[in-house]
Parts: structure tokens; C-alpha cells; sequence
């Protein structure tokens, strides 16, 4: 059975950092494009962050420039760097993996930002 599984959520203060990291488990993790979504409360799910079997990112507006995405596909391992976090950031982040028509989920990872 596929497993991702997430890590690296907690609370933190405003302006502090976070990595995330989401690790696979049998998939072949280096054809696959892996992307971060989050919800917050009352929400709707959106991508956060993507980042292609190659290598090629891509962020939303709104974390450009404060996060970094990025992946080992030694260690089946795709992370996302947070930094400058806002309490706006605040909502469960998800790991998502995708191939063709196959995809598959994380069970999520909660950060909270606030003083």
C-alpha cells in the first residue's frame, strides 16, 4: 500500500521557520510530480507548492520567496522550507503525489503560527 507520510508541523511564532518533509513509501517516488497543499479552517484545500519529476517548482503567490520546495529521490523525500511564516499560514498541510492518473495523499501535518 502507497504511504506518504508527513512530518515537521508544530506551532511557531510569527516571522520563525518550519520544514516539512514527506516521505513515500512504495511508489516509484523519482517519476513522480510531489506538491504541498494546505486547508485552514473553514477553507478550501489549495497548492501550495509543486515541484515536477525534473525538478521544476512552482509556488503560489502568496509563499513566493518565503517557501522552498524541494525533494531527494534517494530517500523517496520531498521537504517544504518555511520561512517568514505569518499566522495566515496557519492550516494542515498536505503531501501529494501524482503520476499520469495515479495520486495518492498524506494524512496531513498541522501548523499553527502565533505569539
Amino acid at each position: 500500500q502507497v504511504q506518504l507520510v508527513e512530518s515537521g508541523g508544530g506551532l511557531v511564532q510569527p516571522g520563525g521557520s518550519l520544514r516539512l518533509s514527506c516521505v513515500a513509501s512504495r511508489i516509484t517516488f523519482n517519476m513522480y510530480a510531489m506538491d504541498w497543499y494546505r486547508q485552514a479552517p473553514g477553507k478550501q484545500r489549495e497548492l501550495v507548492a509543486l515541484i515536477s519529476s525534473g525538478g521544476t517548482t512552482n509556488y503560489v503567490d502568496s509563499v513566493k520567496g518565503r517557501f522552498t520546495i524541494s525533494r531527494n529521490n534517494a530517500k523517496n523525500t520531498v521537504y517544504l522550507q518555511m520561512n517568514s511564516l505569518k499566522p495566515e499560514d496557519t492550516a494542515v498541510y498536505y503531501c501529494h503525489g501524482r503520476l499520469f492518473n495515479y495520486e495518492h495523499w498524506g494524512q496531513g501535518t498541522q501548523v499553527t503560527v502565533s505569539s
